[in-house]
């Protein structure tokens, strides 16, 4: 056996838009039935499968590959919901876990990685931003003491370039 090739059993990594496709469509299966986010999706949003899905695959393409294909504004269709459904921490905590659990079921590797990131930044975001709230993963009473330091030179630079110049 070639010790550069990797074990019959190991998933592939995210190589393009058909990994995407596939990706997405295993989610948003999974989304539907969930007790939690499938009514939000079906019932409340209402969503055309048939165009939400080619979105989504170009968001994530773009996201991933830099593609730039996707149009949209993913902020605003989120927001639209709060009035109508709870959009609250544990929806978004959900989300996110249905598509760690989709993305680790089918494949590996750096690009599986970074979308998973990508997914939890873009879920913090948008929770943080629709709900007016403050981003959950900052609490800087959580922050190492090396975060603390570096946290405390930005806020200092950051006061430093909002003075005016003599």
């Amino acid at each position: 056996m070639n010790g550069d090739n990797p074990p019959a059993t190991a998933k592939p990594d995210l190589q393009g838009r058909a990994e995407i496709e596939q990706l997405v469509n295993a989610f948003y299966g999974k989304v539907r039935k969930d007790e939690m986010l499938g009514f939000i999706f079906d019932d409340v949003a209402k969503v055309d499968w048939e165009s939400h899905l080619p979105k989504m695959y170009s968001f994530w393409e773009t996201v991933i590959f830099g593609a730039g294909t996707f149009r949209g504004n993913p902020m605003a269709a989120h927001a639209k919901l709060v009035p109508q459904t709870e959009m609250g921490l544990p929806q978004f905590q959900r989300w996110l876990t249905l598509f760690r659990e989709t993305v680790d079921t089918l494949f590996e590797g750096e690009r599986a990685a970074h979308i998973k990131n990508c997914a939890e930044d873009m879920a913090n975001v948008i929770y943080s931003r629709i709900n007016g709230v403050p981003d959950p993963r900052f609490d800087p009473a959580n922050l190492t003491p090396e975060q603390r330091e570096r946290y405390s030179r930005y806020r200092e630079q950051a006061a430093e370039a909002a003075q005016p110049s003599a």
